[in-house]
């Protein structure tokens, strides 16, 4: 999502940018400006606002227009509960800073949130998604701190990087995305300056009408994540985020797409460029990105495996890119750019391959440091670059219904990551990308949840 379109209020910085998403914005959306007394394991519905902590016992709940969990409260959902967004109010689940979800699903028996319409007719876009809004440190102002985009009218961020948010395992989010206005839009799952004492695993974000994970600033770190036929970028990252991502899939539809053009992952320091700290340099290990490969594309909008722009910095090792359109890494700042240089940002020990330009870098980067020195640094780090996909021996990255994403016997995957230098989060593992020998997706995602039965 285009999330550089943050309003502050007077003396603030203003960002705006363009929309990139189609919704109607005629769409009811009930905001729940009031605290919710009712028991919604009676009736059955999750609506308003919640003071008191809350426990669900399970089954099916209805989310009823913007639901939010104030401060001091927890709710809690167990593992195997399905909750789905009412048809005529769409709804957002929002866990305001000092509040905690528990959502806590096992491998055989995940938490779904999805759509309220039957299957067969569930669409992008049927309801909002989930926020969650922490105390840990952004590259916003803190007096006032920034509001979350969406129409939600909450803010986030703070001084506390260990700030705990709760824990989400093995949970599933479909059908999300919807926008407030112009450019402010809900994603599959929003995180806002949520700290690193929160726990954030097994998440699958499938068929969202906007961005599947959107960070602006925190300090959250993430494993086992899924992003699947999501209509805009699949990972994006702004205004201070300096988590750590290990085991990661991004998968592109080609039949899904919108007016923005979607990334694998799309990053910026701020809306201007600036060098406000803390800088965004997300730590990612272990990903798998995959575009469409050239199969026929109704939408013809998908771009990079990766956008580095206005000054951000990262760290991406062990991974794998392959079968973007319009290139594979690419960097468009110059900051970004002397960064990477310097090594202050790091590319290593990938595999890397793209319909057109495995590495670009536009005028502005072109300045510090070219594409063909790009990939000489990248190989010379351990990097490999193909110009045929099928070369990296995956099983079937590009089946849409039925992906199988691990390598095949002999695969170059299978070998030549390092860990050295990296923090004790990541795990050493041999291989390169989100997969070795056995598929961490079995019994809790889902690669069909149009026709799922819920």
């Amino acid at each position: 999502m285009n999330k550089l379109t943050q309003l502050f209020l007077a003396g603030a910085l203003a960002l705006t940018a363009t929309s990139c998403v189609k919704v109607n914005f005629e769409d009811p959306i009930a905001t729940g400006t009031g605290t919710n007394a009712d028991d919604p394991n009676t009736t059955r519905i999750l609506k308003g606002s919640y003071e008191r902590s809350i426990t669900l016992t399970g089954g099916t709940y209805t989310i009823q227009g913007y639901v939010y969990v104030q401060q001091g409260a927890t709710l809690t959902i167990p593992a195997g509960t399905i909750l789905k967004s009412d048809i005529s109010q769409k709804g957002a689940l929002i866990i305001e800073r000092g509040a905690k979800i528990e959502a806590v699903g096992t491998a055989s028996n995940p938490i779904v949130f999805t759509s309220g319409k039957a299957a067969g007719s569930r669409l992008r876009g049927d309801w909002g998604g989930i926020i969650i809004l922490g105390n840990a440190p952004t590259n916003r102002p803190l007096s006032p701190a920034p509001l979350v985009e969406g129409g939600v009218d909450r803010r986030y961020g703070g001084t506390t990087a260990n700030d705990n948010s709760g824990t989400m395992r093995y949970v599933r989010i479909e059908f999300a995305g919807i926008a407030a206005e112009p450019g402010s839009e809900i994603n599959g799952l929003t995180l806002g300056g949520v700290g690193s004492g929160t726990t954030l695993e097994y998440i699958q974000v499938s068929y969202g009408n906007d961005d599947a994970y959107e960070f602006f600033g925190g300090t959250v770190n993430l494993k086992y994540l899924l992003s699947y036929s999501t209509s805009d970028d699949d990972y994006d990252f702004d205004f201070g985020y300096t988590g750590k991502i290990q085991y990661a899939v991004a998968q592109r539809n080609p039949e899904i797409g919108d007016s923005d053009a979607g990334n694998g992952v799309e990053a910026d320091n701020d809306g201007a460029g600036t060098s406000a700290r803390p800088f965004t340099r997300p730590e990612l290990s272990n990903f798998t990105w995959i575009g469409s490969n050239g199969a026929p594309n109704t939408q013809a909008l998908e771009n990079f495996a990766h956008r580095w722009r206005r000054g951000v910095r990262f760290s991406v090792r062990n991974s794998i890119l392959m079968g973007f359109p319009k290139g594979g890494f690419s960097m468009e700042s110059a900051l970004t750019a002397t960064a990477f240089n310097n090594d202050t940002s790091v590319f290593r020990n990938n595999l890397v391959h793209a319909l057109a330009d495995a590495y670009k870098v536009d005028a502005s980067a072109a300045g510090v440091i070219t594409a063909a020195a790009v990939k000489t640094k990248a190989e010379a780090n351990g990097g490999i670059t193909y110009t045929n996909p099928a070369d990296i021996m995956l099983t079937a990255p590009f089946n849409i219904t039925a992906p199988n994403y691990l390598p095949m016997t002999g695969s170059p995957a299978l070998t030549g990551a390092s860990f050295t230098g990296m923090d004790a989060f990541f795990t050493p593992v041999a291989f390169r990308g989100a997969f070795g020998t056995s598929n961490w997706t079995t019994g809790w995602a889902s690669f069909t949840p149009q026709t799922n039965a819920y």
